[in-house]
């Protein structure tokens, strides 16, 4: 992911989709897709985790698909 801040960024300002995570209820999966990634077309995915009242970004990466789990908010 390195060179990939301002797409984190983004995506987390300006997500597609957002997902909670089917195993853990803190955890939600920011979704954005890109044309342009160093992997090709792809979304980028930021994992992050609520605790007490703090975010944490867990991790972010680049995939095909939209994982499953419950959407909390989509773009129209």
């Amino acid at each position: 992911m390195a060179g990939q801040i301002e797409k984190i960024k983004q995506t987390l300002l300006e997500p597609e989709q957002i997902v909670r995570s089917r195993i853990d209820p803190e955890v939600e999966l920011f979704y954005r897709y890109y044309d342009n990634t160093p992997v090709s077309e792809k979304y980028l995915c930021v994992v992050l985790k609520t605790l007490i009242d703090r975010r944490f970004i867990i991790t972010a990466y680049f995939t095909d698909t939209v994982k499953e789990g419950q959407v909390l908010w989509e773009k129209r």
